[in-house]
């Protein structure tokens, strides 16, 4: 059987057992799985069986990832690692994390079963990332940042919309939470890490391609910004009033035109108003502002520009404005090394010249970087659209992406071994 046939075989079960995952959710007609959820133990539970079908040992660390095991040529070899996450957004699709997943199983059965992982340099780990999306608790990335040593204990405290602490999420999952930070690897251990996911965004779709590999994975600083004025009643003329939402308004639209021009990514997703009354005028108003940019410098730069803007329309507008930051991740270049080996996968699977585009997103490997070397590969969604029960993709493109994602594998264990 050619590569190419094997993944177009493959692409039919990875989206089937994309489907199969999507079943096991808390939420009533849609997708939710939580970190250290019940859901998300049943989702381990289907994931590992898959594996221990071929003969590959998986365990849960102390993190609450799902991790499996294929050795190399001889047992112990440091490892390169194939991962996304498992969790979801309320709402969620079939794809966003749960498709890179699923295809690291296919591809590490695929070379199980022929006895390819034989000849290879490395033992390859697939990782299930517990959280990326931080829908439970707030703290993004939880899994990743404990797998490469971010992990931070004062998450713990944190509590779901329940109640619920992490620490007691943990208790509850069967693991011990003042164990977590012994999740962290080794760098001694580890090659690097490949990661598989769909592009969260219209380019492929508009470039009529199916793949591309990531350049980089932007920098992303989140704010909660509040603007303070006075309530008082609609009467009052305007010149004489401190209007907190229509300055907001003037803000927001200045962050919009700011972002635009300079080519990064923003969006207010949050904004209340208060005190609320359809005839008073508001006192207060916050909104949240989330950035993202392709490098770190621009990021600040665009923050710079935004300040500036915000305190001249305040200030024009009689109110104040202020802002507290909630998250920050400086940006995260992709090895030179392993996209090479992803880009020249694309190449032989779609037969075309591959290229890179900047992740806006983030992901996984943003946290993973702190200790290892990373690269993805984006596959096609339709629209762009992710986040939603409209995430969507091809099959012969998730073929095309499967083929390349195996033959990136390869073209490292071929490069090393003739480096040795």
């Amino acid at each position: 059987m050619s590569a190419q046939e094997w993944a177009t075989q493959a692409a039919n079960k990875i989206l089937n057992r994309c489907d199969q995952l999507s079943k096991l959710t808390s939420m009533e007609g849609g997708i939710e799985r939580d970190y250290l959820s019940p859901q998300m133990a049943k989702a381990y539970e289907l994931t590992a069986g898959w594996l221990n079908e071929v003969g590959i040992a998986t365990h849960i660390d102390q993190a609450g990832n799902l991790v499996g095991r294929l050795e190399g040529k001889e047992p112990g070899l440091p490892a390169l690692v194939l991962g996304s996450h498992l969790d979801s957004v309320p709402d969620a699709g079939k794809y966003d994390g749960i498709l890179g997943v699923v295809t690291a199983v296919s591809v590490v059965e695929h070379l199980a079963k022929t006895g390819a992982n034989k000849k290879l340099p490395f033992a390859i780990e697939v990782l299930g990332f517990g959280d990326e999306e931080g829908a439970r608790f707030g703290a993004t990335l939880l899994g990743s940042y404990a797998f490469g040593g971010g992990w931070r204990d004062e998450w713990l405290g944190l509590a779901d919309r329940n109640g619920v602490t992490m620490r007691q999420a943990f208790v509850d999952f069967g693991l011990d939470p003042d164990e977590v930070g012994q999740a962290a690897r080794k760098r001694e251990d580890y090659i690097g890490y490949l990661e598989f996911h769909i592009e969260q965004g219209p380019i492929l779709e508009q470039r009529n391609r199916a793949l591309s590999s990531v350049t980089s994975i932007a920098a992303a600083s989140r704010y909660m910004v509040t603007v303070n004025g006075m309530s008082c009643h609609i009467a009052t003329p305007y010149d004489l009033r401190h209007d907190a939402l229509t300055a907001a308004a003037e803000i927001i639209s200045a962050i919009d035109d700011i972002s635009q021009k300079s080519g990064t990514r923003a969006n207010v997703g949050e904004i209340c108003a208060e005190p609320g009354g359809v005839n008073v005028i508001a006192g207060k108003t916050m909104f949240s502002l989330d950035v993202r940019a392709g490098n770190d410098a621009l990021r600040d730069e665009v923050f710079k520009q935004i300040w500036q803007q915000a305190n001249n329309i305040a200030a024009s507008r009689h109110v104040s404005v202020s802002h507290t930051q909630i998250h920050t991740a400086n940006a995260v270049q992709c090895d030179p090394f392993l996209r090479s080996c992803i880009e020249e996968g694309i190449e032989q699977a779609e037969g075309k010249e591959a290229f890179g585009l900047v992740s806006y997103p983030g992901h996984d490997g943003m946290a993973v970087a702190e200790l290892l070397p990373i690269a993805m590969l984006y596959v096609r969604c339709k629209g762009g659209i992710s986040h939603s029960p409209y995430e969507s993709v091809r099959a012969d493109d998730v073929a095309y992406g499967t083929q390349a994602f195996e033959q990136a594998v390869l073209n490292v264990a071929q490069r090393i071994s003739s480096i040795k």
